[in-house]
């Protein structure tokens, strides 16, 4: 039987929306502990739908087309925290979210081996040259033919970005018998017998293939442009399932002479709000010795499944105890439970002075304090306090008055 008492608010009033088709695993988790009010619709929302929406709950989950504007946070007064089931975060206002006091989860690990075995696959694809036989056989063309077409085996992988997922794909090529190479910004330790060079270009003139792994910024726009191109070797493979604005496509004549495998476009117009159906409008389109797809690298069951339980049970683990580790606007905290107390939590601007104002506001009404927790970043303290049962309630409001408080919540 399913204790619906764990926290102070009833968990039949706690709405949870889920939009964008988001994994039936992470509906089911809070259904099986008791939320009841749980609802998921398929496509994402548009700002003026996602207003209207909003403003009774308490755990919003979405995808990657969903966009979190300061004017959709404005409208969400309940809103605990947000779920972003994928691996970025940059659809919404984080800015807007930590002065709101909402927290937000994603799932930057979960997709990993989906992406690097895409990876894997598309290199064997195209370095076996198996677009154009394809393309052939569908026109009644029986190309059988070796030309130009080679084994992964002792050629060179050139990873750019050794994080989590282009050091996955380091160990799967090694694995096939490949030479690895990579480059990163960070110092990072090979796995394998891969060998850390010092430059792209290094990378990039010595690789047969190379693959992009970095995040999405101002330094990594056009980050393979038409000089770096140009250094690389040729009839060599790039494949980007990073980000689109990674690679300047705008000059797709330097890439003729090679073969790519591209995973986002740069222009992507919806049909309508919701709708999976895109326009795509791609300079690459239409050359021969290209694999042009959706950002479908961590679209598999498997990570959708696995994204799904990773951040439903971030969700639910800060819902239930306060736990914010993975956050992206609430310090980090992880705390264990004490017997006997009531647990509030506290968000406040970090500025001097409030938690001692907190401490001797307690401290006056002889409330005492049985378990303290604090963590802080730039702009935002979080303050986690257990306190004796009978004196909870009193203790909720005497916090909700001290200044530079953001948001105060009972959590049982």
């Amino acid at each position: 039987m399913v204790d619906k008492k764990t926290t102070s608010y009833p968990k039949e009033k706690i709405n949870i929306l889920f939009l964008e088709n988001i994994s039936d695993a992470a509906v089911e988790h809070f259904k099986e502990s008791g939320y009841a009010s749980v609802r998921k619709l398929s496509g994402a929302l548009s700002e003026e739908q996602l207003v209207n929406e909003v403003k009774d709950v308490h755990l919003l989950g979405i995808r990657s087309k969903t966009q979190i504007t300061p004017k959709v946070l404005d409208a969400a007064k309940k809103l605990q925290a947000i779920g972003c089931f994928c691996i970025g975060v940059n659809q919404v206002d984080l800015k807007s979210a930590t002065n709101h006091g909402v927290v937000v989860f994603n799932a930057p690990y979960s997709n990993t081996r989906s992406v690097a075995e895409l990876v894997i696959g598309l290199a064997i694809m195209l370095i076996r040259r198996i677009p154009d036989k394809s393309k052939a056989a569908h026109d009644g063309i029986w190309l059988k033919e070796a030309k130009g077409s080679y084994e992964m085996r002792g050629k060179t992988l050139g990873i750019i970005g050794y994080g989590n997922i282009g050091s996955q794909v380091s160990v799967l090529a090694e694995a096939l018998g490949m030479k690895v190479i990579f480059y990163d910004t960070v110092t990072k330790l090979p796995l394998g017998n891969a060998v850390a060079k010092k430059t792209i270009k290094e990378v990039v003139s010595q690789a047969d293939i190379v693959t992009l792994h970095v995040p999405d910024t101002l330094q990594t726009k056009n980050l393979i442009n038409k000089t770096v191109l140009k250094q690389f070797k040729k009839g060599s493979i790039l494949l980007n399932y990073a980000r689109g604005e990674v690679v300047d496509t705008g000059n797709a004549c330097e890439m003729s002479s090679g073969r790519a495998a591209v995973g986002r476009g740069h222009r992507r117009v919806p049909l309508g709000a919701g709708e999976e159906r895109r326009s795509l409008h791609h300079p690459l389109q239409g050359l021969p010795n290209v694999i042009l797809t959706p950002h479908i690298g961590g679209s598999t069951e498997e990570a959708q499944e696995n994204i799904g339980e990773d951040v439903s049970n971030k969700l639910f683990q800060y819902l239930e105890t306060g736990m914010t580790i993975g956050s992206h606007t609430i310090p980090s905290l992880s705390l264990p439970h004490q017997e006997g107390t009531h647990r509030i939590l506290h968000i406040h601007k970090n500025v001097p002075g409030v938690l001692s104002e907190i401490n001797s506001t307690l401290s006056k009404h002889n409330i005492n304090i049985l378990g303290q927790y604090l963590k802080t970043n730039d702009e935002i303290g979080y303050v986690v306090l257990d306190i004796d049962k009978k004196l909870s309630n009193q203790a909720l409001q005497l916090l909700k008055e001290v200044k530079q408080t953001i948001k105060t919540r009972l959590l049982y």
